[in-house]
């Protein structure tokens, strides 16, 4: 029982990591916050590219 929550715990860490990396990548693509190290996302490029594309 003792495996089964410490495998639930590993689990569910791993799972808010995630999103936690998928909630700040799609605030750095809307501009919202910037680490100072957009380019090794690629964030500005693709926001840079959006702007060039003129999509409306």
């Amino acid at each position: 029982m003792k495996d089964f929550f410490v495998n639930l715990a590993g689990s569910v860490r791993i799972f808010i990591a995630g999103m936690w990396l998928v909630f700040r990548i799609i605030l750095e693509y809307f501009g919202i916050i910037s680490d100072g190290n957009d380019r090794t996302t690629g964030i500005k490029d693709l926001r840079e590219e959006y702007k060039k594309a003129n999509y409306r």
